[in-house]
């Protein structure tokens, strides 16, 4: 049995964007039409999309993760004059079915199939969660996919991280959380879920004393 699956779990969690959805996948489809600076417009649309998420928290405000992430586009836009706004349309089509890792499906499979349930918390809304786990093909493999939306803040916030208690009846220390972001990560730790790190682009370590107790390159040691 695989490291990971030696703790004692009664659910894995996983973070979506990033974690099991390639969040760049959505300009990497129309990349030739966008232009020469394809890849720069999406750092720059995720990393803005998250910063709205977490200002929003700061201040005790929320609205929907897809409202942000068409906001942080614009912003991209207008970061990024040679990319061709023409694409936006597409690329917020693109963005609710993003692809996902080629691992992932057969990893939540293995996992449910020893008897731990999986579930996705993220800060996306139910919508935007629905078509990404449709249009990949998922849901068979989920037992539950969990929104911020219905806690009313972004993650880190504990109130988020609550909803997987409350949802299957677990305490902080049952839950395999797994996760992308280093930044949820650390959330997850300080709340008190068994976190594991997918570094998928071999990232400096960040965020002391809310360490993961597995860092991996990607879900394939989970299964």
């Amino acid at each position: 049995m695989p490291q990971i699956l030696a703790r004692p779990a009664a659910v894995a969690v996983f973070d979506a964007y990033g974690t099991l959805f390639d969040v760049h996948s959505a300009v990497a489809r129309h990349a030739e039409r966008v232009g020469p600076e394809a890849a720069r417009l999406s750092e720059i649309w995720r990393s803005k999309q998250l910063e709205y998420s977490w200002v929003l928290s700061l201040t005790r405000r929320y609205e929907p993760f897809w409202t942000l992430t068409e906001r942080a586009l614009d912003f991209a836009f207008a970061a990024v004059p040679s990319a061709a706004r023409a694409t936006r349309g597409d690329l917020l089509a693109a963005y609710r079915t993003l692809s996902a890792y080629p691992e992932v499906a057969g990893v939540l499979s293995a996992l449910r199939a020893r008897g731990i349930p999986t579930a996705i918390l993220s800060n996306g809304d139910p919508g935007m969660l629905g078509a990404a786990v449709d249009s990949a093909g998922l849901g068979p493999h989920l037992d539950a996919v969990l929104s911020v939306d219905a806690a009313g803040i972004f993650k880190t916030d504990p109130a988020t991280y609550d909803l997987v208690g409350a949802r299957f009846g677990t305490v902080p220390a049952e839950v395999i959380f797994v996760s992308s972001n280093r930044w949820d990560v650390a959330g997850a730790a300080a709340y008190g879920f068994s976190c594991v790190w997918v570094n998928r682009t071999e990232r400096p370590d960040e965020y002391p004393g809310t360490e993961p107790f597995a860092v991996l390159p990607d879900l394939r040691a989970l299964a």
